[in-house]
């Protein structure tokens, strides 16, 4: 079954301890957290203390994302929290060293690739990752539309994966609801991550079972 991995971007973080509660109740799977910097992307986010008290809060494994330039520097304050820690293939200038910093602090090391970058460009660096994560919209941002070409990528890497027998989770970002979740399983995603869907709704847990059903 589809993993679900609930992006606290778009929560109400006075309430968010709540939310949190609600939502291991629902069944998730994780907990994305978006850290933007203003450089890399345009926008600000959070820091390793917000992580740090949502840590406190759950059991759940976070799925931390850096959005930031040259990731490689904050890989280790970033660790002391995540389960799993990605960053972008286009930020970094070692990515394989950085794979391999994340594994040896014994994270779960991910490469994230934007709409821009091909599935093709991070296949050599797939052994070293435990997670690739296909971004469907520009990263930054919550509430974009799921942009279709995020499928081939998806398809691309699931293949690849089997190609060389590879146990990797593939996650996708943006834009994810009842509709393309299901489009998004199809073509080979195990981890989706689902913000705005989930966080506007009355029912959040009706929303998490709604696409775990799909």
């Amino acid at each position: 079954m589809v993993k679900i991995s609930p992006s606290v971007l778009t929560a109400d973080f006075l309430t968010l301890s709540d939310d949190i509660k609600k939502l291991e109740a629902a069944g998730v799977d994780m907990l994305h957290l978006d850290v933007m910097d203003g450089q890399f992307v345009p926008n600000l986010s959070f820091g390793n203390p917000i992580i740090k008290s949502i840590k406190a809060h759950t059991d759940l494994p976070l799925d931390v994302h850096l959005m930031i330039d040259r990731p490689h520097r904050y890989i280790d304050e970033f660790a002391e929290y995540a389960d799993y820690l990605s960053f972008h293939y286009e930020a970094g200038s070692d990515n394989a060293a950085t794979l391999k910093r994340i594994r040896e602090l014994g994270v779960k090391s991910a490469i994230v690739i934007k709409p821009c970058t091909s599935a093709q460009a991070v296949f050599d660096l797939l052994p070293l990752c435990d997670m690739v994560l296909v971004m469907s919209v520009e990263p930054g941002f919550g509430g974009q539309k799921f942009m279709p070409q995020a499928l081939e990528k998806l398809s691309a890497l699931r293949d690849e994966c089997a190609r060389r027998n590879l146990n990797i989770e593939i996650e996708v970002d943006g834009g994810i609801n009842a509709e393309t979740a299901p489009l998004a399983a199809r073509a080979g995603a195990t981890v989706l991550v689902a913000g705005n869907y989930i966080f506007s709704a009355e029912d959040m847990a009706s929303r998490v079972k709604e696409i775990k059903s799909l």
